[in-house]
């Protein structure tokens, strides 16, 4: 996994933490201070007032929705941080909370010592931020986090405990017999946990009038002896050469799709569909409608999927996504130059390509990325191939071609992914990052060059 963070001598707070662009809240009277100690502010009142029993209820039950339980000189500790922001305790509160969350603790009870921990990292990561430079350069270095495919986490979905785990241990580059029906089982239950909290899948707590209208799925099984319209979910598949099946984990089930009004889309074998239907007196199910399965805004899945990094690159708190989401607005110049089938053996290609960088090198704000794909060879670099030392000289050349243009090459990024004919150990996609011993030229003279492959995170938006 690779992130990209504004270089270390933009601020002067050594490894400042990773949460350091965080919105902090201000305090209404004072604010904090560089490289003073910061005092909690004196009241005169007594904390058992009004308000202050109103923070404390506040911080209890955030603390318990977490799972945590709180010390008396822990809440006595989050209470000092809290008051310093009048106007602001509540996104305070939160704020502590989250980063609370990235604490490795022994135990869910918190004391003193856990919060004043992690009041101090907050205070230091404030500084920090305070004190790094705001230029464009530095933020869409900061913009731009590039993740190996291979290091993105993998979760699956528990339909019994009704939620993700992620998996533990490294993943094989070989998969053995049963990772196939794997592949397929997880691509289903992340389908099903989806329409399943679909408002039109779900069934209504107490008997009304929206029950009828209400379109829950049944299991396959259930089908089994049972009269009516019955709404199913399951992968289309022929078990039998001219017969099609619903099959889902539980049962399968041969279908007629003579009587169907078909939504719109490309219906195969191994599509998952939702159905309405109907079981026949012959054991077949007549399907009166089908579709796939309906969509969910990508908002809402942040929202219920919050605290899981699905894409990898590190998990964002609210106020970060609310932060980048801004940042993403005002970001109006940035743009990402994508080139594929950089020949590097071939002259007219390099001559091209030149001919790119000199245009956006006298450009007024240079692109915040290159992405270069391959193939970079002209030949297939499989087995017959053995021109790998002229290869890794070629990639030199392109690297002097890159430092001949200083713009470039201190302001924008440079990403190669492999082509499928590139050197490498396999050709399955994703491929793999090209071998070091091609690239080590070209890493001399653009130290900043990454060798990897998809996917890219730009401020809030996953790019594959």
């Amino acid at each position: 996994k690779v992130k990209i963070y504004p270089p270390k001598s933009a601020a002067k707070v050594q490894n400042p933490p990773p949460f350091a662009k965080i919105p902090f809240p201000r305090q209404s009277e004072k604010s904090v201070r560089k490289n003073k100690t910061v005092k909690p502010e004196t009241k005169k009142k007594k904390r058992g007032g009004k308000m202050s029993g109103q923070t404390r209820k506040m911080i209890q039950k955030k603390l318990k929705i977490r799972g945590y339980s709180l010390k008396m000189d822990g809440l006595e500790e989050i209470l000092s941080f809290v008051d310093r922001f009048q106007d602001a305790q509540d996104e305070a509160i939160d704020l502590l909370l989250d980063q609370l969350d990235h604490e490795s603790l022994k135990s869910s009870i918190i004391d003193k010592g856990a919060v004043h921990r992690v009041i101090s990292l907050l205070l230091e990561a404030e500084a920090a931020e305070e004190e790094c430079p705001t230029s464009s350069t530095s933020l869409s270095h900061s913009s731009i986090r590039v993740v190996d495919a291979f290091l993105v986490p993998k979760f699956r979905y528990d339909p019994i405990k009704k939620h993700f785990f992620q998996h533990a241990g490294s993943l094989p580059i070989h998969g053995d017999a049963s990772a196939k029906p794997a592949l397929y089982r997880d691509r289903f239950l992340l389908l099903f946990q989806r329409v399943s909290r679909d408002q039109h899948f779900i069934k209504p707590a107490f008997d009304t009038d929206e029950t009828s209208q209400s379109c829950q799925l049944s299991p396959i099984q259930s089908l089994v002896g049972q009269r009516g319209k019955r709404w199913v979910m399951g992968v289309i598949s022929q078990l039998e050469d001219g017969h099609f099946y619903l099959e889902d984990l539980t049962a399968a089930v041969e279908i007629d799709f003579s009587k169907a009004k078909i939504t719109t889309g490309f219906f195969m074998e191994n599509t998952v569909i939702v159905a309405e239907g109907e079981m026949l007196s012959e054991g077949i199910f007549q399907v009166i409608t089908c579709g796939f399965p309906p969509l969910e805004d990508r908002d809402k899945s942040f929202k219920i999927l919050a605290g899981h990094d699905f894409f990898g690159g590190g998990t964002l708190t609210k106020e970060e996504t609310l932060r980048l989401a801004d940042l993403e607005k005002r970001a109006v110049n940035d743009m990402f130059v994508i080139l594929s089938d950089i020949w590097l053996d071939n002259e007219e290609v390099m001559e091209k390509l030149e001919t790119v960088l000199n245009g956006f090198e006298s450009v007024e704000i240079v692109p915040s990325l290159f992405v270069l794909m391959g193939n970079f060879c002209s030949h297939p670099c499989n087995l017959s191939f053995h021109s790998f030392s002229s290869l890794r000289l070629q990639f030199g050349k392109l690297g002097r071609m890159i430092e001949a243009h200083p713009r470039l090459k201190e302001q924008s990024r440079f990403l190669f992914i492999p082509g499928p004919d590139d050197a490498g150990p396999s050709t399955a996609l994703p491929r793999c990052a090209l071998p070091k011993y091609l690239t080590e030229e070209l890493q001399k003279h653009v130290p900043n060059a990454i060798f990897s492959t998809n996917p890219i995170k730009f401020y809030t938006q996953e790019i594959v």
